[in-house]
């Protein structure tokens, strides 16, 4: 079965409506809303003929307003950081606004997770999905360029949830999108993910300094916490006296992938629960993958469950291109030209 409802979920505080989309597919459910492309809720069937909402979220408007860690949203457009807020591309310096600890991050304080998408649904055969659109314009929280960007959700024929990116500009600009799902595959209110045993295919990651930011070396990961090339569970190091660790309070890193930038999306990553079995399988075309333990929820956060947020509640899986990548010519380009698309596609398929 497949289903597409839009609804009215609320208005923000400048009496701004955002809407809600509810899509189902071969038992997957996903709620989408036009306010930053949230992934309110993606519900998994739990073997007795209901559904366990497995992505972290809020049941208001004004929550994801005024309190979200980037719960479930498209994040732009820049994912991640970018050191002091600046870069120089094609000898002209830009300059961002800084919105975390003099860096800036996912794009700025006022980000894509912040903007209202116009949203339409569509059916493709045994497909079923939302198409979401934004224009950024040309100097949006410091970026140059007027940015056209889509962004297609599909829950396919198969149950799995599919995000295909796109952008083109007339100015260039740097790129890099994703989305900040928060997992839980014990469900969104089970408590810690610790146990949750990940695998991921990436022999390197980017060590950063105390603000986050990458040094610029590539570190291998033999025999350090952040070593997921055979499955262990996501608290198995998390408490070894590594300085990474520290400057975190967890795992925020982002790992090198061992297949680098593809055409097509190859499997990097498997997510397990192992009381409820479920699984979640990664497949991207991207070269990194931002690994987030949750280290920053603090217990002031109430989600859809009625239950707070704590730390460890939830793990992040994002898919892309490097952090600080304008500033590190080593590091593979998020450069965009007139003239050029914008692609990256990342598959979420889940064993229920």
């Amino acid at each position: 079965m497949n289903e597409l409802v839009k609804e009215l979920f609320g208005e923000l505080s400048d009496g701004t409506k955002v809407h809600r989309w509810s899509l189902e597919n071969r038992g997957t459910r996903l709620k989408v809303l036009s306010y930053g492309g949230i992934v309110q809720s993606l519900e998994l069937p739990d073997g007795r003929g209901g559904h366990t909402n497995v992505s972290l979220g809020f049941d208001t408007v004004e929550a994801y307003e005024t309190s979200s860690p980037y719960f479930g949203a498209i994040i732009g457009r820049y994912g991640n950081r970018i050191a002091k807020g600046r870069f120089s591309l094609d000898g002209e310096d830009h300059e961002l606004p800084v919105n975390d600890g003099g860096h800036n991050l996912h794009g700025g304080p006022e980000g894509f997770d912040r903007r209202i998408w116009d949203v339409e649904g569509y059916e493709s055969g045994s497909d079923v999905g939302l198409i979401l659109r934004r224009t950024s314009p040309d100097g949006e929280m410091g970026y140059p360029g007027t940015l056209t960007v889509r962004v297609t959700y599909t829950l396919t024929a198969r149950g799995d949830w599919r995000v295909d990116y796109e952008a083109t500009t007339d100015r260039a600009t740097v790129v890099n999108l994703t989305n900040h799902v928060y997992w839980n595959l014990a469900g969104e209110d089970g408590g810690s993910v610790h146990d949750h045993v990940l695998l991921v295919a990436a022999s390197r990651y980017t060590p950063v300094d105390a603000g986050l930011v990458p040094t610029g070396e590539l570190a291998e990961v033999a025999g350090t916490p952040f070593d997921f090339r055979t499955p262990k569970t996501l608290g198995a190091d998390l408490r070894q006296d590594d300085p990474q660790l520290l400057y975190a309070k967890g795992i925020d890193h982002n790992m090198v992938l061992d297949k680098g930038l593809t055409e097509r999306p190859e499997h990097i990553a498997h997510l397990r629960e192992p009381v409820s079995g479920r699984t979640l399988k990664v497949a991207t075309t991207e070269p990194g993958m931002q690994l987030y333990t949750g280290n920053f929820l603090d217990g002031t956060l109430v989600g859809t469950g009625g239950k707070t947020y704590r730390q460890g509640d939830a793990v992040c899986l994002e898919t892309q291109h490097f952090p600080d990548s304008p500033n590190r010519p080593e590091f593979p380009s998020t450069v965009l030209r007139p003239g050029e698309t914008y692609r990256s596609t990342t598959v979420h398929s889940f064993n229920m």
